[in-house]
């Protein structure tokens, strides 16, 4: 038997973090974290460190002092975009008009582009998901409104993915594409798209080891007929899209080590550790049950009990409770996705 790993771990594709053994239902101990006892190397204890106050954010007209002055965020985003959102629905909300905007799209297959404004530092994030499942598209940040306001007009003229980064280059696409029909196939395979996409951008030490479980999993056409999601960065598979997930089969971890685990579920690795990804992929594959069948949209496939399915969220950006930082290194890191 492989020796005890720690495992990483998000909730939904990547909005917060967490480490579990392999071994135990315990979590592990973070070595980077001061003990109770033991002073950190700015000489506090562990007690004193989570007393330490977070800064207050400044006033947001000190940060934004054109929204401030234009009364909202969407009327900063008209005057800096120039005459080309003037027939644009660009709205700001009435609690934090300063900090939040968003821009219709003509595409009713797409949501209106959510942007936002930091709270501790100038810069502004963007978020354009798809209504259906509210999968993000695009994300992104960028310090210049200007740039903001060129993406939102292409988000709102219904231009291709591409062209909205062509006109915005710091637009990110996440590896989803459009599916307007809701094809489960075609939705399926998106969503396979950015979770191959968001493996490859990783930055961290375990991001190989994770990389080969993701494109494993890929390879082998029974896994890759399935719905994938990720809860606690754990594999795991559907047979309806969301926002219902049946799930089904078991679960598949990558670990620090670059050994792979499956499990009934993502805490520990009980039914086995593997040396590589394709023989934990291969196990996983016969554990599936034999009248699996394509993917149906969220939660009408009645083969399988109403017990197992449930709804995730797609949420807002990570809050890392761990040393590893979001995964996408963006702000708007909704939680994985």
């Amino acid at each position: 038997m492989l020796p005890a790993a720690t495992y990483l771990c998000d909730i939904s594709g990547g909005r917060s973090d967490t480490l579990a053994t392999s071994g135990a239902m315990g979590r592990t101990s973070d070595p980077s974290r001061p003990s109770a006892s033991k002073p950190d190397g700015a000489g506090r204890t562990a007690a004193q460190a989570q007393s330490h106050v977070v800064p207050t954010p400044p006033d947001p007209s000190v940060l934004y002092p054109e929204a401030a002055a234009c009364g909202s965020l969407a009327a900063a985003l008209r005057a800096e975009a120039r005459g080309c959102l003037d027939a644009v629905p660009v709205t700001s909300p009435d609690s934090a008009p300063l900090l939040h905007v968003t821009v219709a799209s003509t595409l009713p297959h797409r949501e209106p582009l959510q942007i936002s404004a930091r709270s501790h530092e100038r810069r502004w994030s963007i978020r354009g998901a798809e209504p259906f499942q509210g999968m993000p598209l695009v994300d992104g940040t960028t310090d210049d409104l200007a740039e903001v306001a060129r993406a939102a007009r292409a988000w709102h003229d219904g231009a291709a993915l591409e062209d909205i980064r062509r006109a915005a280059p710091f637009v990110h696409l996440t590896g989803r594409f459009e599916v307007p029909d809701h094809d489960p196939a075609r939705l399926t395979e998106s969503e396979w798209q950015g979770k191959r996409q968001q493996a490859a951008e990783l930055e961290h030490d375990w991001q190989e080891p994770y990389q080969a479980l993701i494109e494993a999993a890929y390879a082998e056409p029974a896994l890759r007929a399935l719905y994938p999601f990720t809860s606690h960065w754990a594999l795991r598979f559907s047979t309806t899209t969301r926002p219902h997930l049946t799930v089904v089969g078991p679960c598949l971890t990558a670990g620090s080590d670059s050994t792979y685990g499956l499990g009934n579920g993502f805490i520990t690795p009980d039914l086995g550790l593997f040396p590589t990804a394709h023989e934990a992929v291969a196990q996983a594959v016969r554990r599936l049950p034999s009248d699996v069948g394509p993917v149906t949209l969220e939660g009408h496939d009645d083969r399988l009990s109403r017990s197992t399915a449930f709804a995730v969220p797609c949420p807002p950006s990570p809050g890392p409770r761990t040393p590893v930082p979001d995964p996408m290194g963006r702000a708007d890191a909704p939680p994985g996705t």
